[in-house]
């Protein structure tokens, strides 16, 4: 009994009444909240800012308008230079060929395949102007990639050449297929003629 009597005269605990739940305060500081608000406002900005620079890319209409018109260009260019070379080629070899013409005759077929070869020879002053297009556009590329490098403070990548690249240079070089040189780079006929004094 005096047991229960003692358990009465304890003092109880008072009840813990129930509030809202309210939220955890922040492990650190205020400041610390205000430098990571700072730190995510500047990489959103940068962010916009690559958008920004993205979109003076024009990276649709490059893909969509300049490139294409360009490969179109290149590929008249090349077609022009094969039709023209094949009429030139085959003018030279019908003259070469007739020579058990008469006189009269052989002097008109020259003239004739003459007039052709002059004809195909104007085929430069249209691929020229094709290529100038194409030199254009590849200017326009090429100012909007160094602004847009230069924007971002791009770096280019320490890994090694991309694997497709490094086969095509390998396949040139080993068939001999790197074309012309240009002329501060190619070899003098001077110093190839002296290899064989």
């Amino acid at each position: 009994m005096a047991s229960a009597a003692a358990r009465m005269t304890r003092p109880t605990k008072p009840a813990r009444t129930m509030t809202a739940a309210q939220p955890p305060k922040p492990a650190g500081n205020d400041s610390d909240v205000t430098v990571i608000v700072r730190e995510l406002a500047g990489v959103a900005d940068y962010i916009g800012h690559i958008k920004k620079e993205i979109s003076a890319l024009k990276p649709n209409e490059l893909s969509r308008d300049r490139i294409p018109s360009a490969n179109d260009e290149l590929g008249n260019v090349i077609q022009a230079t094969a039709s023209a070379t094949h009429t030139i080629m085959q003018s030279a070899e019908e003259i070469l060929g007739a020579g058990a013409l008469p006189e009269q005759d052989y002097r008109g077929l020259v003239e004739t395949k003459v007039l052709a070869i002059f004809e195909a020879c104007s085929f430069q002053d249209i691929t020229g102007q094709r290529l100038a297009r194409v030199l254009e556009m590849l200017g326009q590329l090429e100012k909007r990639l160094d602004r847009f490098a230069t924007a971002v403070n791009a770096r280019d990548s320490a890994d090694g050449p991309d694997p497709e690249e490094a086969l095509r240079q390998a396949r040139r070089e080993m068939l001999l297929l790197n074309g012309p040189q240009d002329e501060e780079a190619a070899i003098k006929q001077d110093d190839i003629d002296a290899l064989f004094d």
